[in-house]
């Protein structure tokens, strides 16, 4: 098969090799899937580099999303689902051999079944933001009439938020950079969009919570949007925030 893999860390155009390597088979409880598209998260790119330390395996296929279509199926797991348009996630979690190639085997219950009306291009955006979007949202319970802001609505995680968070009842507020973002975002479900490098984001916030502030806060840059966050957050809200590449290193307002 037709593969994408590295053997030393270091920048893409370095590293990555691309060429036919052997084709893999099920195991015990696998399932084997033809890939028709592959998704690349930050983790991917981070571990690539070296940011994530040494190599864990001597060669590595990245990257944990896409989607694909069953062709065979291992011991234990039913022949019926040979055929099955199925989405993946972790796929190159521990393992060596990631979605980055023409075939992959992993265990059946990463191969998730989706109906035909969604498109394997949707299927390598989720994973790891639908799962990193869904703790985010509900890792303490119900969010249903919440006041929920989520940063960076037109992102991947932001964008699934949105759609996890409405669905569930709640009061959804989102921020983003740009017209067209915002058209995402409010497609997505958002009940109002900020552009935050125009519109006063607190002032904003608070308004359409009638001073109340936001139950939980879906975080994309936590440092770097502390000083809004903690204007516009309810004593004991959530800030749930999954980056902070902008201010890594965070100096917390204690006594505000």
């Amino acid at each position: 098969m037709q593969a994408a893999w590295y053997e030393t860390i270091g920048s893409a155009d370095e590293v990555l090799q691309v060429g036919e390597i052997d084709n893999p088979s099920p195991g015990q409880g696998d399932v084997l899937v033809q890939m028709k598209t592959s998704g690349v998260n930050p983790s991917d790119v981070k571990t690539r580099a070296g940011a994530r330390g040494e190599l864990q395996f001597p060669k590595i296929i990245p990257h944990s999303d896409g989607g694909g279509v069953i062709t065979a199926v291992g011991e234990g797991v039913s022949k019926d689902r040979i055929g099955e348009r199925v989405w993946i996630w972790n796929g190159a979690f521990g393992r060596a051999h990631g979605t980055c190639a023409e075939l992959i085997t992993l265990p059946s219950n990463q191969a998730v079944s989706m109906p035909d009306s969604t498109s394997f291009e949707t299927a390598a955006c989720l994973g790891i933001p639908a799962a990193t979007a869904f703790y985010g949202i509900f890792c303490d319970g119900s969010v249903n009439d919440q006041n929920i802001l989520i940063t960076g609505g037109a992102g991947a995680v932001g964008h699934l938020g949105i759609q996890l968070a409405k669905w569930s009842g709640a009061n959804v507020i989102t921020t983003v950079s740009g017209d067209d973002k915002a058209t995402a975002a409010k497609t997505a479900g958002a009940d109002l969009v900020i552009n935050y490098k125009t519109d006063d984001v607190i002032e904003a916030v608070n308004d359409f919570t009638k001073g109340d502030g936001v139950d939980r806060i879906l975080e994309v840059e936590f440092g770097g949007n502390l000083s809004v966050s903690q204007h516009v957050i309810k004593n004991n809200g959530v800030i749930a925030s999954y980056g902070s590449v902008a201010e890594p290193i965070l100096l917390f307002p204690f006594m505000t």
